[in-house]
């Protein structure tokens, strides 16, 4: 799929249902992978582990998402390579998960829908999501943002770039190749560029967009990863998994994709999460050093 030129330009606006009673699915074999010694991964007996009819699985978080998450099920739903979608629902009060309902009963073996009893955040979701599709024996296991800034047409490319065996994490990159985004205010625009570099000089990570949303995990990274380690939220849910993905070994490449600042609904960012992802850098790295991570 060929990709426009760069750069891209940006606008004056830098911007239950129970997942342990899942419906049955046609299964997907996964072969033995060996992982690093020092990481455990509870096993998953086969009497427990529900079918799936497609190999690829993308999480959802969503949070007072109606005005978008109709139209993101339709465009990943019409992908050429079939993906099935998980959304997981903070308890919205706007009907987002009525929406996504009414996709589960019109698609019940592409579409799923985990609601939980509260607003528990990005990083919670995420979590949960892995733990779900590990269990139902997905290979490629994706993360997306519901508010259309990931263009779901990129999940292709993800997915085919992990599929192929060059990279362990294929992540949508927004400052590969120049700036792709689109409609960000400067000031946004040049606090995550920032963000960047200062995560960079830190933990040495080798990720020019450490606080990208829009990636395809093969499942054997998630495996290996001490999930239950995992802390954070927001941008620093994103750094962490990025910093422990690279540090367990396995391969991170960037493909390049064009990230649009929402139209519609409200922005989850806020200055918390902005603190928590500066401060996280420090912990990562001295954890790394004292052998703790």
């Amino acid at each position: 799929m060929p990709f426009p030129p760069s750069p891209i330009r940006f606008g004056v606006d830098l911007t239950d249902r129970n997942a342990d009673e899942p419906r049955p699915r046609g299964l997907v074999p996964s072969g033995p992978v060996a992982y690093p010694s020092h990481y455990y991964c509870a096993p998953v007996s086969p009497s427990s582990a529900p079918e799936s009819t497609t190999d690829a699985l993308v999480i959802i978080p969503t949070y007072n998402e109606a005005d978008n998450i109709g139209r993101v099920l339709d465009l990943v739903l019409a992908q050429p390579t079939p993906i099935s979608i998980l959304v997981v629902d903070d308890n919205s009060t706007d009907g987002t998960a009525d929406i996504v309902r009414t996709a589960t009963e019109e698609h019940p073996d592409r579409v799923d829908l985990i609601e939980r009893a509260g607003k528990l955040g990005l990083g919670t979701a995420y979590l949960r999501g892995f733990r779900y599709a590990l269990a139902r024996d997905y290979t490629f296991i994706c993360e997306m943002d519901a508010d259309l800034s990931h263009d779901p047409d990129d999940l292709p490319r993800l997915i085919e770039t992990v599929e192929s065996g060059t990279a362990d994490l294929a992540v949508g990159s927004r400052y590969v190749g120049g700036v792709r985004v689109i409609n960000w205010p400067l000031p946004r625009l040049v606090l995550s560029y920032a963000a960047g570099i200062y995560t960079r000089a830190i933990t040495r990570l080798p990720v020019r967009d450490v606080t990208a949303g829009f990636k395809c995990f093969h499942r054997r990274v998630l495996e290996a990863l001490p999930l239950d380690r995992v802390n954070s939220d927001g941008y620093a849910f994103q750094v962490e998994m990025h910093y422990r993905t690279w540090q367990a070994g396995f391969e991170i490449e960037e493909i390049p994709v064009i990230f649009t600042e929402r139209t519609e609904g409200q922005s989850k960012m806020s200055k918390a999460i902005v603190r928590e992802a500066a401060f996280k850098v420090w912990e990562l790295r001295l954890r790394n050093l004292t052998g703790t991570l």
